[in-house]
Formats: structure tokens, C-alpha cells, sequence
């Protein structure tokens, strides 16, 4: 392929994006949330329907997922973000509702290429991170993208050296822990209203935030010492909220070199996802 459309999809725990995506030019999207109690073949169905008159638009299709992918087979890895079947033959599906060859990628991983090909960290060894509803986490060193041997390499969220035993770092940082801290405090609000109440002042909310972003901070500090990037990246909803990342720089502020990380925030936005994907799916059938 050299320059002809990719359909790029990005299925996340909160929302669906499909793209037509030229080089890094988003040519038209369509975005619909991710229904909460459909299955994965409705939610291939949405999807396919909502791009039904792009047919002929593109020439193939590449798909970035939240969790695992192995063998054209998509896995959770944690349900209560999103409850997908296990080993549910994805590519497939994909591929027989909207006619073009699928490849297939975790989502962090594929924002992580697109922020280093095309966004804040372009042409550089990087480790991006997303905190979303879910946290999720890509390295490329070298000009590789690291992918690990199951296909989950830096899956960040799912680690828990840095919070108490038994729990995982998304489970206290990600967008469904700060909403389950909030009604822990008495209050029925989601992440954004976490913040929100975080920026007038309220204590409840101040407590919060500030759990989640020494959790980040003390993540990323960690991550800095096993990878040594010359940036990290951060996107995502609450990532990218207004605030976090001066919240993120002030609590590394008294890390010294070479530990001491620099943080940008993501270029390419929402896109990154969909955008790197398509880059890699370019490579593939090129």
C-alpha cells in the first residue's frame, strides 16, 4: 500500500473510534461509546454499521483493543473495564463484516507507535502511558515497538508493586478506581467530577487525585529506572485532565539524574491509537 486509506478502529472500555486514517491525516472518524451490556460480536456489529458507507474507502483494516491480542484472538485483561470473551477470534469477526484484511494490536501499544512516529515523543525512545478508565502502557527503544512474548509487554495497569497487596495500579489510578474512592467518600460522581471537585477545593476529591497521582508518579519513577526513555508520553482522559500532569511534574520534581524523568503530553490525542495502528498495519501489507 502507499498512501490509500486505512480503516482504523480503537475499541476502548468507555468508547469505539473508527477512523479513515492517510499517512497520520485523519480523513473522517465516527466515534460511539462501547455498549456496557452488549457482546463482542454487537459491539462488531455497531461498528460496522456506523462505517457501512466507507466501503470502498479503504483497503484494509486495523483494529487497537484494550487487552491482549494473540493469534488474531482478543483476551481481557481485566473484565471490569471491559468483559470481553475469552479468546474471542476478533480479526475474524472483523474481517467478515467489513471486507479487508484486520491486523490487530493492544491499544496502548498502537498509541505508543503513533505518539513516536507522529506525536510528542516522534523519533524517540519512549514510554507512553495511557490513564483512562483503564491504565494502559507501550515502550518503543530502539525504534522498536516492544511487544513481549504473549503480546502484553508494559501492561502497566495490571501491576501492583507500587499499591497495596492485591490490588493493581488502575484499580486505584484509572478512571473506575477514582469513581469507586469517590462513592467510598459519599459522593456519586465519576472520575471527571472527581477532578472537577479536586479544582474547587473540596477536600474529598483532593485526597483523591492526590492518591492516584503519587500512585502515577511513583510508576512512572519506577519505569524510568527499568527502561531508561528519553520521554515519557501520557494521554488518556484523565491523563491528560486539566492539571494532571503539572500534579505528575511536582511530584517528581525531587528525582534526580539520571532517574529524573521528562513528561510531554500526548500530540496526537484520541488519535494516537488509531493512528499508530494504522501505521503498523501500512508496514504489514505494504
Amino acid at each position: 500500500m502507499s498512501g490509500e486509506a486505512i480503516l482504523a478502529i480503537d475499541i476502548g472500555g468507555t468508547k469505539m473510534l473508527a477512523a479513515l486514517v492517510e499517512r497520520a491525516r485523519i480523513v473522517d472518524e465516527r466515534e460511539l461509546p462501547t455498549p456496557r451490556d452488549g457482546t463482542a460480536e454487537a459491539w462488531c456489529d455497531a461498528l460496522a454499521e456506523a462505517v457501512s458507507d466507507w466501503r470502498g474507502d479503504y483497503d484494509a483494516v486495523a483494529a487497537a483493543v484494550t487487552g491482549q491480542v494473540r493469534d488474531r484472538h482478543w483476551y481481557t485483561l481485566n473484565p471490569a473495564i471491559l468483559p470481553v470473551p475469552s479468546g474471542f477470534p476478533l480479526a475474524a469477526a472483523l474481517e467478515a463484516r467489513l471486507g479487508a484484511p484486520v491486523t490487530l494490536l493492544n491499544d496502548a501499544q498502537a498509541a505508543a507507535w503513533g505518539e513516536h512516529r507522529h506525536g510528542a515523543g516522534e523519533g524517540r525512545d519512549i514510554v507512553f502511558l495511557t490513564i483512562s478508565t483503564g491504565i494502559g502502557g507501550g515502550v518503543v527503544s530502539g525504534g522498536r515497538l516492544l511487544a513481549g512474548a504473549h503480546g502484553v509487554a508494559a501492561s502497566v495497569g495490571q501491576t501492583s508493586l507500587a499499591v497495596e497487596a492485591g490490588q493493581r495500579v488502575e484499580d486505584v489510578a484509572g478512571g473506575g478506581g477514582i469513581a469507586a474512592a469517590a462513592r467510598a467518600a459519599g459522593h456519586d460522581t465519576d472520575a471527571r467530577g472527581v477532578f472537577a471537585a479536586a479544582a474547587t477545593g473540596m477536600a474529598w476529591a483532593e485526597a483523591i487525585v492526590a492518591r492516584a497521582t503519587a500512585l502515577i508518579a511513583r510508576l512512572v519513577h519506577d519505569l524510568q529506572k527499568l527502561f531508561d526513555p528519553d520521554v515519557f508520553v501520557i494521554g488518556g482522559s484523565i491523563g491528560l485532565a486539566p492539571g494532571f500532569l503539572e500534579r505528575l511534574r511536582a511530584a517528581l520534581a525531587g528525582v534526580a539524574p539520571p532517574f529524573h524523568p521528562e513528561i510531554r503530553a500526548a500530540g496526537l490525542g484520541k488519535h494516537a491509537g488509531v493512528i499508530g495502528v494504522a501505521d503498523l498495519a501500512r508496514a504489514t501489507f505494504t
